[in-house]
């Protein structure tokens, strides 16, 4: 008997309004942010940008104020 086998799902990828609401931020400093190379990373696909959840979460992680 074989155990529970997990069916491979993709990392959803997030519109930048999903982004927008999720950080509250507005959306012209997403844009800034990825014309500077900062922010979360997002792969641009036609003229969107769109977005890992899970590299939005690793952004968040990394720029989380360490315990005091």
């Amino acid at each position: 008997m074989t155990g529970p086998t997990t069916e491979w799902r993709p990392d959803p990828l997030l519109t930048i309004d999903d982004v927008v609401a999720w950080l509250r931020k507005p959306k012209h400093t997403l844009y800034a942010w990825h014309s500077r190379g900062q922010g979360p990373r997002a792969i641009r696909v036609g003229n969107t940008l769109r977005y890992r959840r899970s590299e939005v979460e690793r952004w968040l992680d990394a720029h989380t104020d360490p315990e005091s």
